[in-house]
């Protein structure tokens, strides 16, 4: 049977280099399993090719579902090989064995699937001459036995499905094996419960794709014995949802699924050149936790963009209405144009570019994916920033007109509070605010103050900019604006977080 499996076969072992102890399989997994058993065995794969040189073939497809060679020995016979799927091997119209051996195989080769692992049955014959054509070589062939190999799901497989849970993502396995092995599977990793895996219902195979059984693939879990053009249609159900969706393969077969979905990844180790061409994503490690990471480095970057929109536009919008309200409440001109550049340079950039770092909430892979639709200023995003924006503007302007009821110097003090108030706002809008994952944001608005100072007092900036030296009390209400803003700040990213804390579907 070994000696079988290791000619109807089109992988190969490369011999260990001076680099690598190891023999390194080349070609299907599976295929290179059998070689490998064979050759513990004693019989050698490169031994066997020379003996038994292949004169002809029929290869395997998604649709058959089983592989044929033909054989030349020694003797000058014709040896027949052929190794599939059982279900597609375990034929009266193949095998010339008694129907109780067909009968007592296929109870062996699902209880063996039941159990996880994935089963192959092998068979061969022989001739006098190679069959014309290479198909009628099917037919009247001996049962060798049946392989069950084992690929376990790796440690951590259990855990990234947990994962994508709870962050909303629905996992769903689709595979070309045996739906028993898909379900022992599927159900091993947390993607069927014990309860949903004994719903056959949960569980759909490629032929009750094909005859229209399966009305709504979306509400299936697991797909078994599927071909190349069901899995396309999968994600297209998917898609047509209005679902972001995510193919993850390696093979051959998985290349039109991995260019249709929204996002293909292929596997960088063990994954075919078709595959990795036909993919956004390639994982270099092979591990899917590897994905779960990227959802999370996403969520991040895409709530620091929105977080960073809040900030800036909320500093721009105070600083337009400064303008515009400032002459209607007798401050002729508000502000110099210096002194809003100044204001600009401090905060969008040495503080903006900081914002960009913040690191990602606690929270992130425990909300539901935000529909694809959704603007990036939606979700209450824009409410927020007017709310600040006008909050900013009051505080500022107050503290200058405080000051300009007592004589002193108003624009200057609308400067340093305007300034104030926006970096207020930075750190308010942190999600944690006492972390150490980003000194550089405290930083930033250390030295934005710090540089704010220094047009008060460093006489080259002070004549560049116009400002004065602000009374202490001048200093106060600056100081006022700020923590008015940050406490404002706070506010509305507590309430932005309770909001979006809902737990993400299951």
């Amino acid at each position: 049977m070994l000696i079988a499996a290791a000619l109807c076969n089109d992988a190969s072992l490369i011999p260990p280099g001076e680099a690598d102890a190891q023999w390194t399989p080349l070609g299907d997994p599976t295929e290179a399993a059998l070689l490998t058993a064979a050759a513990k065995v004693g019989c050698t794969p490169d031994e066997l090719v020379r003996t038994h040189p292949r004169v002809d073939e029929v290869p395997f497809d998604s649709l058959r579902k089983r592989m044929t060679t033909i054989h030349r020995t020694p003797s000058g016979t014709i040896e027949i090989y052929l190794k599939g799927a059982p279900e597609m091997v375990l034929d009266a119209a193949l095998l010339n064995e008694s129907p109780a051996s067909l009968v007592h195989a296929r109870k062996e080769a699902a209880a063996l699937s039941a159990e996880g692992y994935r089963v192959l049955a092998i068979a061969s014959g022989s001739s006098t001459c190679i069959p014309v054509p290479t198909e009628e070589s099917e037919s009247g062939l001996r049962l060798l036995g049946l392989t069950a190999i084992s690929d376990p799901p790796k440690e951590a497989a259990t855990a990234t499905v947990q994962a994508c849970r709870r962050a909303g993502i629905t996992p769903v396995l689709i595979t070309g094996d045996h739906p028993a092995t898909a379900r022992a599977i599927a159900e091993r990793v947390g993607i069927l419960t014990r309860a949903d895996a004994t719903m056959p219902s949960r569980v759909a195979t490629g032929k009750e794709l094909a005859a229209g059984q399966i009305p709504d693939p979306t509400r299936v879990r697991v797909f078994a014995r599927t071909t190349p053009q069901q899995k396309l249609d999968i994600i297209q159900a998917w898609r047509a949802r209005g679902e972001v969706t995510a193919m993850t393969g390696d093979g051959v077969n998985d290349g039109p699924a991995l260019r249709q979905a929204d996002i293909g990844v292929a596997m960088g180790r063990r994954g075919t050149e078709v595959a990795r061409q036909a993919a956004d994503l390639v994982l270099a490690d092979d591990e899917l936790t590897s994905v779960i990471s990227a959802v999370e480095e996403g969520r991040r970057v895409y709530a620091n963009i929105r977080r960073f929109l809040v900030y800036a536009l909320a500093g721009g919008a105070a600083e337009i209405l400064v303008m515009l309200i400032g002459p209607m409440l007798g401050l002729a001109l508000p502000l110099r144009a210096g002194q809003i550049l100044w204001i600009n340079l401090l905060t969008h950039g040495l503080t903006g570019v900081a914002m960009g770092a913040e690191p990602v909430s606690p929270h992130a892979m425990r909300r539901a994916p935000r529909p694809p639709q959704q603007h990036v200023l939606g979700d209450g995003l824009w409410q927020r920033v007017l709310r600040l924006s006008i909050l900013v503007t009051a505080a500022s302007l107050a503290a200058s007109l405080w000051v300009r009821h007592s004589g002193g110097p108003w624009q200057t003090v609308l400067f340093i509070a305007l300034l104030a108030a926006q970096l207020g706002v930075a750190l308010g809008l942190r999600e944690r605010l006492f972390t150490r994952q980003n000194l550089f944001l405290p930083a930033a608005v250390l030295t934005a103050a710090g540089l704010g100072a220094a047009a008060l007092y460093v006489p080259f900036l002070a004549d560049l900019l116009d400002t004065s030296s602000p009374s202490w009390t001048g200093i106060a209400l600056a100081a006022a604006a700020g923590l008015i803003s940050f406490g404002a700040a706070r506010t509305e990213s507590w309430l932005a977080r309770t909001a979006d804390q809902t737990p993400a579907a299951p």
